[in-house]
This record gives C-alpha cells, sequence and structure tokens, in this order.
C-alpha cells in the first residue's frame, strides 16, 4: 500500500502546500541531485484556469522548494513534446511557461527535438516501439506534474497518462488503438520519481478551485486515489489495472494529509447525463465518426 498525501492550499502558499505533501509521504528531495526534469500537463492551448493544465504557479513554487532544498545551481528542465494538434513552442509560450523559464533561468525542452534511445516495451499481451529522450534519460530527479481529468478513451487523466507527453512521436494518434497499453509502457520506459498533482483548478461537469495538492512517490497510487476523487472507481479505468499488473505501482493507497472526504464533496463530478455524452462521444470516436487526429 502507497501513501498519497491531501493537503489545501492555504492562503494561495503553493511552496508550503507542496512541501507538506512531500514530508506527508516522506519524501526528501535527494541532495545529490545535479538535474531535475519536470513535466508539467500542457496538452493543448487551453489557459490554466480550464482545468485542463498544469498551473505554472505550482511549477514556479516546485522549483523555489528544488533550488531551497538540494541547490540553486541544480539543473531545472521543463519538458513537453509536440502533439497531433499542438506545437510545443506555442504551448510553452500560451500558457506561461515560456515567461516562467525566463524568469527562473531554467529550460524548456521539445522533447519532439531530442536525442534518444529506441527501445521496445512490452504492456500487456504487446510490445510498443518508443523512443526514450535523452533529457529523461539523463535526469537525475523526473518529477510529474499532471492534473486530474476526465477524457473519453481513458476515462480519467492524471499521472500515468501525463507521461504519454514524454513521447517525442508527434502524431501521436498513431498509438490510440493501443492506448492503454501505450501509457503503460511509457511508464515503464522512463519512470519519474516523484509525482505531484496540481488540483489547484480542476475540471469536472464545471471548472472549479479546489485548491489542493497531492502527492506519491507511486503514480498508480495517485491515479488511483485521484480517479475516486473524480467519482470513478480505479479498477474501471483499464490503464490503471495494467499498470498494476506490471508492477508500477499499487492500487490499494493510503490516503495522508487532510481529509480527502472534503475534495470529494467539492470535486465537480459528472453525472449520469453527462456520463451518457462521454459513452455517446467515446462510441463515435471509436466508429471513426470523428476524425482520431483531434483527441
Amino acid at each position: 500500500m502507497s501513501l498519497v498525501s491531501f493537503i489545501r492550499i492555504e492562503n494561495a502558499h503553493l511552496k508550503k502546500a507542496i512541501e507538506n505533501a512531500l514530508n506527508k509521504i516522506e519524501y526528501e528531495l535527494p541532495k545529490s541531485v545535479k538535474s531535475v526534469v519536470i513535466k508539467p500537463n500542457m496538452c493543448y492551448y487551453w489557459d490554466y484556469t480550464t482545468g485542463q493544465t498544469t498551473n505554472p504557479k505550482v511549477v514556479a513554487a516546485l522549483i523555489e522548494l528544488i533550488r531551497e532544498k538540494i541547490s540553486h545551481t541544480v539543473e531545472i528542465s521543463i519538458v513537453e513534446s509536440d502533439a497531433s494538434a499542438m506545437k510545443c513552442r506555442y504551448a510553452f509560450k500560451f500558457l506561461g511557461f515560456e515567461k516562467l523559464a525566463e524568469d527562473y533561468k531554467v529550460k524548456l525542452v521539445n522533447l519532439s527535438e531530442d536525442s534518444g534511445e529506441k527501445v521496445k516495451v512490452k504492456s500487456g499481451k504487446c510490445s510498443i516501439n518508443l523512443t526514450v529522450p535523452q533529457t529523461i534519460k539523463n535526469a537525475d530527479l523526473k518529477i510529474n506534474v499532471p492534473k486530474i481529468k476526465y477524457l473519453a478513451r481513458t476515462k480519467i487523466s492524471c499521472a500515468l497518462k501525463n507521461i504519454f507527453g514524454c513521447n517525442p512521436e508527434p502524431n501521436k494518434f498513431k498509438y490510440h488503438s493501443k492506448l492503454d497499453e501505450t501509457i503503460v509502457a511509457l511508464n515503464k520506459a522512463m519512470p519519474f520519481d516523484l509525482h505531484i498533482l496540481d488540483g489547484t483548478i480542476v475540471a469536472g461537469r464545471q471548472t472549479c478551485k479546489l485548491n489542493l495538492i497531492m502527492a506519491s512517490k507511486d503514480p498508480v497510487a495517485l491515479d488511483a486515489a485521484a480517479s475516486r476523487l473524480a467519482g470513478v472507481h480505479p479498477k474501471s479505468v483499464r490503464y490503471i489495472t495494467l499498470a498494476y499488473k506490471e508492477g508500477i505501482g499499487n492500487i490499494a493507497f493510503m490516503p495522508i494529509g487532510d481529509n480527502p472526504q472534503i475534495f470529494e464533496k467539492q470535486f465537480p463530478r459528472k453525472k449520469l447525463k453527462d456520463k451518457l455524452l462521454l459513452t455517446a462521444y467515446r462510441f463515435a470516436v471509436q466508429t471513426r465518426l470523428f476524425d482520431t487526429r483531434l483527441l
């Protein structure tokens, strides 16, 4: 059973909330680290106020904590890759990470332009061909900063799904027929050390300020906890159960910190009508009524 912390952000003190979240899961930032990779969620050009992308203020607070606890000279890279309908150079700018990089003197790395090592990874009954970017391979510490949100193809998106953005292949739609297996394969090929969920603003039935930071060393446990927060049973999410079977982490988790039920009551869960519409949308995608390149 893995620890997952739930910490309410008090008076907009993001750094304190992140530090508390790490303390609760008994995680100490290693002093020997020379290079750090941070992977926010930059799935599209949606501003963080939509709840769809990572709040750059959370990443800024994390950078401050890293430099405070490790060293002011540690090399920090914020990473993302191109997608079918999203280009990094625009996302970095539109989502506020270009300014953050200038202000905090950190690197922005488009993984689609990075050199890498080709690997074949077994995931379930599939073998997935992937490329591991050099920036990720060489990093001493890898930190994942996902969002929690509903997604038509996988029910939810959180820590495990966010690593899909580390796949340097721009034409990501080609993996959609084996999306669950690919998500798990990427997490096997590029294991991250720490996962910090940005729950400042969440997208559900509507957008809501949740003022929550969650953290875990186990992405499966974090996703299981986040699924329950959103009213989705984790065992109904195929990539979560597959990740558990492949030994990436535990579905069973121990919540620690603030009471999760407080946030469960506040989370804008989708109602039956919304779920039926989601099912209809998923059917339309599977029957190719929509162009899957847009997903």
